[in-house]
């Protein structure tokens, strides 16, 4: 397994956008997040794909309307773009893949704790400041 790797952190203001992108490998059947650390706090999922769209795809309620995660099967590249970002915002975010699946035949969602995801980058820093 290859570990992923993140780019596109740095600094912003509020406000402003930032893409972060992924650069995973194979394309088996799971799900790929981000997710992020604040400092003192937990990893916590801010966002999930599956790579053949066989699941909801998951948003955490902070960043619903202002984030969109994607996926370019092409070129094995998995997206973040954060537009109107905040102060709460800081982070490190980092791209995790081979995620589980949870659910029922009528609705399949990717898991979203970090013990469901097997590989994991090294993570990239967004410091957005107000």
């Amino acid at each position: 397994q290859v570990q992923p790797v993140e780019s596109g952190g740095g600094a912003v203001q509020a406000g402003g956008s930032l893409t972060l992108s992924c650069l995973v490998s194979g394309n088996g059947d799971y799900c790929m997040a981000w997710f992020r650390q604040i400092e003192g706090k937990e990893r916590e999922a801010v966002a999930a794909i599956h790579t053949r769209g066989r699941t909801h795809t998951y948003y955490a309620d902070s960043v619903k309307g202002r984030f969109t995660i994607s996926h370019d099967s092409a070129n094995d590249t998995l997206y973040l773009q954060m537009n109107s970002l905040k102060p709460a915002d800081n982070a490190m975010y980092y791209c995790a893949t081979r995620g589980g699946i949870i659910g029922t035949r009528q609705r399949l969602d990717c898991r979203t704790t970090p013990d469901a995801y097997r590989t994991w980058g090294q993570g990239t820093k967004v410091t957005v400041s107000s």
